[in-house]
């Protein structure tokens, strides 16, 4: 049983997170990876992923193939997938408020006016102290209390560690957004107007429901939050925060494989952790978040008030990390 869970993970990492989840691959994933991949034919083509221990290797073409859904006949929405616990975590360091991440997944999720799923605050302890920007999005709780409160069963946990709802279930009570520590949750209180929703691409393909896929815009009277982009990780991708992030604030990953990427670097989560001084958010509640944050020590960039675009965005080199 334990190999068969351990075999379950490492496939998830081997197809996802370090094939799939690259920019460069795009979806697609390796029939094998190891040292023996980087002797190819002559005049073969090649494309370049990440092994399992992290390092660039070339693979033949033949040898690539398109991630297969993680999702098989016995999926249940609200169980998610089994032998998974996904985490991210979020490094102050890098972040300068580029707002790239927030657009995204806007974007994605058919989210419009100041109904944001992630938000990035300014933070700073006091005058003397230095100011940092800190991205906020639900902290997906192992001990959630805005599952307890919910009357309807509408806010659920999976076993995967993400926390969903379902808003064919909810009645807008907002006992939820009462209970989470966090604000992370989003009231609807009206429709989309029609003038923002005309900037956004409808998918209308997407007519089925379902709390884990991003194929509808929200609706009247219900609540929202961020959902660890379930419909990505199918996929094989990365969330579209993570992606999106012009300077690799964000990494996700599965903590049973005890490891996180943001699509071009790939860390040990035990060992980012320990080496950065990584924490939760107010952890003495007892919510066990599964969103970790990095100390801004040792900054990537400089503190910038009022950045809110790409465009005066100014990318940091990486490569002397």
């Amino acid at each position: 049983m334990q190999e068969n869970d351990s075999n379950s993970r490492r496939n998830f990492l081997d197809k996802g997170l370090k094939i799939g989840l690259l920019a460069a691959v795009g979806g697609a994933a390796a029939k094998a990876l190891g040292p023996e991949n980087k002797e190819t034919s002559v005049g073969e083509e090649t494309i370049e992923l990440m092994s399992t221990d992290g390092t660039l290797i070339q693979v033949p073409m033949s040898e690539v193939m398109e991630v297969p859904s993680l999702k098989d006949e016995n999926y249940n929405v609200r169980k998610g997938y089994p032998n998974l616990k996904f985490v991210m975590v979020v490094d102050l360091a890098r972040c300068k408020n580029a707002k790239q991440c927030q657009s995204a997944c806007n974007k994605s999720h058919y989210i419009t006016g100041d109904d944001a799923w992630l938000k990035i605050y300014k933070m700073q302890e006091s005058e003397s102290t230095a100011p940092y920007w800190q991205p906020t999005l639900c902290q997906h709780c192992d001990k959630p209390p805005c599952v307890k409160v919910c009357p309807v069963d509408a806010t659920f946990k999976r076993q995967d560690g993400l926390v969903l709802i379902d808003a064919d279930r909810c009645i807008g009570c907002r006992f939820c957004m009462a209970a989470c520590p966090y604000s992370t949750r989003v009231f609807n209180w009206a429709e989309p107007k029609q003038g923002e929703m005309s900037e956004i691409t409808m998918d209308m393909e997407h007519l089925h429901y379902s709390p884990d896929y991003a194929g509808m815009p929200s609706q009247k009277g219900t609540v929202d939050k961020c959902d660890f982009c379930p419909h990505m990780v199918d996929k094989g991708e990365l969330p579209h925060c993570v992606s999106a992030c012009p300077n690799g604030v964000f990494f996700f990953g599965d903590a049973y494989e005890d490891t996180v990427t943001n699509g071009d670097e790939t860390f040990r989560l035990s060992k980012l952790l320990k080496d950065k001084a990584g924490y939760r958010l107010m952890e003495s509640l007892g919510t066990e978040p599964s969103v970790y944050y990095l100390p801004p020590s040792n900054r990537l960039v400089d503190f910038e008030e009022g950045m809110t675009n790409y465009d005066e965005f100014k990318s940091v080199d990486k490569s002397d990390e």
